[in-house]
């Protein structure tokens, strides 16, 4: 065989291998999904002229901020209720001042009957005659500075007894009158006589020993 055969069946037998293994690959290439592209990576941020370079810390190295704790954040509450207003105590009113007493009281007499008027005096607690009349004063006081009207007042006990007279069983007393006799107004508690009259003049302390 002359060598230019020879290349020439060689060149023949190349060329079909290198097409069945074009072909071989082309099919597997339409088999399988293209690949997808990566993702061009993030050009860095370039650093500010001046600024200190820090270097970045993996998550798990840094601290957690620690922050103080606040006052409790409460809801708003409704106004609490004012406590009701107190009133104020009243003012008790001032006691009355005491009426000043006296030991003796002077009372007036009158006989109707002779028109004989006697001004006469009887001690607090001692019997007094004055003609068929025994009168006992039991108290005898005048009205106090505070009171709207200057008086005396005495509490008289008055019983009938005529005068005894000779030769005549003596008669039981009779009492009266007994109340409150005013030196101002003499016709408000009268003693009431046919033959007598008698009233309150005043009050007056009694002379010692009289």
């Amino acid at each position: 065989m002359r060598p230019s055969a020879l290349v020439a069946g060689l060149a023949a037998l190349v060329a079909g291998l290198g097409l069945s293994l074009g072909a071989a690959g082309l099919a597997s290439a339409q088999e399988q999904p293209p690949a997808r592209p990566a993702s061009p990576p993030a050009p860095a941020a370039a650093p500010s002229p001046g600024a200190p370079t820090v270097p970045l810390m993996p998550p798990s190295a840094l601290s957690p901020e620690i922050v103080a704790p606040g006052p409790p954040v409460q809801a708003d509450a409704a106004p609490r209720p004012a406590a009701p207003k107190t009133p104020d105590a009243p003012t008790p009113p001032p006691e009355p001042l005491k009426r000043p007493r006296f030991s003796a009281a002077i009372l007036q007499g009158v006989d109707k009957i002779t028109a004989e008027t006697l001004r006469f005096e009887a001690k607090v607690g001692e019997p007094v005659r004055y003609k068929g009349l025994i009168l006992t004063v039991r108290a005898c006081e005048t009205t106090a500075a505070d009171e709207n009207i200057n008086d005396s007042i005495a509490y008289v006990e008055v019983q009938s007894q005529p005068e005894v007279l000779a030769g005549r069983a003596v008669a039981p007393p009779r009492q009266i009158y007994k109340g409150w006799m005013f030196a101002s107004s003499p016709t408000l508690h009268p003693v009431e006589h046919p033959i007598y009259d008698l009233w309150l003049i005043a009050c007056k302390t009694a002379a010692p020993g009289g």
